[in-house]
C-alpha cells in the first residue's frame, strides 16, 4: 500500500491549480480504492469538473455523512487547501485502523473510529473556473470569471493586464478629486483621505478598461462588475432577485456551480454536518443568519455553542452569529447563501469558516461585531500590515507602483495589492498549522454522528413453535436522528423503521413486516444546556432507545433490519425456535 505523504501534490505548502488539484484526488481514489472515490458532480462553463471526493468504505450503502467544500469564491483558495488537509486526515485514520501508521490527527482512539464509520464527501473547490482565474493572473473575482448579463449598456470595468507582468492589480492616477493618498510612513501604501491631507491626491480603480467607454464617464468599479454573480448568493434558502440581493443570479442554482452541489446534497439525505470554507477574518459564523438567538431552537443553539467550545480551543477563532455579528448591514439578512439552506433545508450542523486570522497577526483589538474588522482599519493598522507583510509574507501584498499609459485614460501606475496570499488566504508559512487546527476541530464535530445500535436481542419461547423476539434498538451517537431541529420535519427527514423477514420460520403476522420506530435522540445536549444545570441535573428518559417485539412461528432464522435513508440501516440474523 502506498504511503500516504508520498501521494501529497504539496497543498498544504501552496495553492494548487486545477490540473494539480485534479491529480491529487485522483492519487488517493487510485491508490485506497476499498474507501475512496471520485465523482464528478458538474461542469463548469470552461469544461472543468467540480469534484467530490467520497471517502469510507461501501460509500453507496448510506450512513451518517459529513459534507466539506471550499472554494466557492473564487479568491479563497485557502478553503481548498483546508478541504484537502481534512480528507487526508480522514484517509489516514483509515489506514491507522487497518493496521497501517498511525495518523498524526490528535484524536483518541473511540472518535477515530467514530470518523472512521462515517462518510465524508469532500468538495475542495465549488469555483475552479474562478479559481484558476485568481491563481493564474490574481484577478479579483468573487466567484466566477464569467458575466452574461443582458444589460450591458452602461459603462463597466473589465480586468486586463495592462504592463504585461501576468497580474491583474489596481491602477492609480492623480487627480485634486482623488478619495486615496499614500501613506505617510508606508511608501506605495494606499488609505482613504483625510482633510488633513494635503496630497498628492488619487483616483483608484482596478487594473483594466473601461467597457463601453465614450471618453467622459469613468464608472464606480463593483465587485461584480465583470464577475457575476455570487455563488453565495445562488443557494435556495430565502433567495431573492436583484436589486433586494446583489449577486443574486437569475434563479436560485441558475449557476452550475451551485446547482452541482444543490444536486448532489439534495440526493443525501444522510449528511448531518456541514463546513462551509471561506477567507479570511478568523471565525466561525453560524446560522442563523436572518433571525436573533432568541428565535432559535434552543437545542440547536446548545450544539453550536458546544461547537464554538471546541473551534476557539483547537483553532483560536470564535464563532459568531451570522445574524448579531456578521450581517454588512445591520437587520438586512444576506439571501442564497449555502450555509443557510444547509442547516435550514437540509437540517445539518452548518457553518461557516472564515480562515486566516490576519486581525490576529496585526495585534488588532476585537469590535463589537465581528463583521467591522473589515471596514474599521486605521492607518496605524494598515502601516502594521505593511510591516507583517514585509517581515513574515516576503512582501507579497504590497506591489510597487509602475506608470504606464492607458489607452483611456492616459499617465496611470499600476501595482498596489495582490491580494492572493497573505490578505485574503493564509501566508504558505502559515497554512500548514491552519490545515492541521481544521482538520482536528473538524473530525471532532464528525465524531457527532449519530450511530444506530442494535443494543440487545431477547428470545422467548412462549410455547411449542411460538417464540417471542425483542430488538432494542439505541442511538449511541451524540447527534439526534434528525440532525438538527431546524429541518426535523423536512419530508427526506425521515424516522427509523424495521423490516422483518424470516427463514424457516413465519411471522404470526405476515402483514407486519415493517415496524415503525421514530427519530431517536442522542445523548448530547450541547453546551451550557438546562438539563446540565448544578442545581437540577437530569436525564433523558427513553428518547434514545426503542424496543420493538414480534412473535415467530415454527423453527428458523429472523432478520432484522433497522434504519433509514437517513441513518442507514444495521440488521442482525436472529435463530428461531431453536434455529434451523
Amino acid at each position: 500500500m502506498l504511503d500516504l505523504a508520498s501521494l501529497s501534490r504539496g497543498f498544504r505548502q501552496s495553492y494548487l491549480d486545477h490540473a494539480t488539484l485534479t491529480a491529487q484526488l485522483r492519487a488517493w481514489a487510485t491508490a485506497y480504492p476499498a474507501f475512496v472515490s471520485l465523482r464528478e458532480i458538474g461542469r463548469t462553463q470552461e469544461h472543468r469538473e467540480i469534484w467530490m471526493l467520497v471517502i469510507g468504505t461501501s460509500p453507496d450503502d448510506a450512513r451518517p455523512g459529513v459534507w466539506i467544500d471550499g472554494n466557492m469564491h473564487a479568491t479563497e483558495v485557502a478553503g481548498s487547501s483546508v478541504a484537502l488537509a481534512i480528507a487526508e486526515s480522514v484517509i489516514s485514520i483509515h489506514l491507522e485502523l487497518a493496521g497501517g501508521p498511525a495518523s498524526s490527527v490528535p484524536l483518541a482512539p473511540h472518535l477515530k473510529r467514530a470518523v472512521q464509520g462515517a462518510l465524508f464527501y469532500v468538495v475542495p473547490r465549488m469555483s475552479p473556473d474562478g479559481a484558476e482565474a485568481v491563481l493564474t493572473t490574481g484577478r479579483y473575482v468573487r466567484s466566477v470569471p464569467r458575466d452574461e448579463r443582458t444589460n450591458r449598456g452602461a459603462p463597466r470595468w473589465i480586468a486586463e493586464d495592462l504592463d504585461g507582468d501576468g497580474r491583474l492589480l489596481f491602477m492609480r492616477k492623480e487627480d485634486p478629486t482623488g478619495d486615496f493618498v499614500e501613506h505617510p510612513s508606508a511608501p506605495g501604501v494606499m488609505v482613504p483621505r483625510t482633510l488633513d491631507d494635503v496630497g498628492p491626491f488619487y483616483k483608484l480603480w482596478p487594473e483594466g478598461r473601461i467597457e463601453p467607454f465614450d471618453g467622459d464617464v469613468i464608472p464606480s468599479p463593483s465587485y461584480l462588475g465583470d464577475n457575476y454573480p455570487d455563488l453565495n448568493r445562488n443557494f435556495p434558502f430565502r433567495w431573492a432577485s436583484e436589486p433586494d440581493q446583489l449577486g443574486a443570479g437569475d434563479y436560485p442554482g441558475s449557476e452550475p456551480e451551485a446547482r452541482a452541489v444543490i444536486e448532489a446534497a439534495s440526493r443525501l439525505p444522510n449528511l448531518y454536518a456541514w463546513l462551509n470554507l471561506h477567507t479570511f477574518g478568523g471565525c466561525f459564523i453560524r446560522p442563523p443568519g436572518d433571525v436573533p438567538d432568541g428565535k432559535m431552537d434552543p437545542f440547536d443553539l446548545a450544539v453550536y455553542r458546544q461547537v464554538g467550545v471546541w473551534a476557539e480551543e483547537l483553532t483560536g477563532y470564535p464563532m459568531v452569529s451570522g445574524y448579531a455579528e456578521f450581517l454588512y448591514e445591520p437587520d438586512k439578512p444576506l439571501f442564497g447563501a449555502l450555509s443557510e439552506w444547509a442547516y435550514e433545508h437540509r437540517a445539518t450542523l452548518s457553518y461557516v469558516c472564515e480562515l486566516w486570522d490576519i486581525f490576529k497577526r496585526l495585534g488588532l483589538p476585537r469590535p463589537k461585531r465581528f463583521v467591522d474588522y473589515y471596514t474599521s482599519l486605521t492607518r496605524d493598522d494598515l502601516a502594521r500590515l505593511a510591516r507583517w507583510d514585509a517581515e513574515h509574507n516576503r512582501g507579497r501584498i504590497f506591489v510597487p507602483w509602475k506608470r504606464i499609459r492607458h489607452a483611456q485614460l492616459g499617465e496611470v501606475e499600476v501595482g498596489g495589492l495582490d491580494r492572493r496570499v497573505g490578505l485574503s488566504n493564509p501566508s504558505y508559512e502559515e497554512l500548514p498549522a491552519i490545515c492541521a487546527s481544521q482538520s482536528t476541530l473538524m473530525l471532532r464535530v464528525a465524531a457527532m454522528l449519530p450511530r444506530l445500535v442494535i443494543s440487545r436481542v431477547e428470545v422467548a419461547p412462549i410455547r411449542e413453535n411460538v417464540t417471542r423476539v425483542s430488538v432494542t434498538v439505541e442511538n449511541h451517537g451524540y447527534l439526534p436522528t434528525y440532525g438538527m431541529r431546524s429541518g426535523k420535519k423536512r419530508p427526506f427527514n425521515e424516522g427509523a423503521y424495521a423490516e422483518l423477514s424470516c427463514e424457516g420460520c413465519e411471522l404470526e403476522e405476515p402483514l407486519r413486516t415493517r415496524l415503525p420506530i421514530g427519530h431517536l435522540e442522542g445523548w448530547g445536549k450541547g453546551y451550557e444546556a438546562s438539563s446540565q444545570a448544578i442545581f437540577f441535573q437530569t436525564s433523558s428518559g427513553s428518547e434514545t432507545s426503542h424496543t420493538l417485539r414480534f412473535t415467530a412461528l415454527g423453527k428458523g432464522w429472523a432478520t432484522v433490519r433497522v434504519g433509514s435513508s437517513r441513518m442507514g440501516f444495521v440488521e442482525r440474523r436472529i435463530g428461531i425456535g431453536g434455529g434451523m
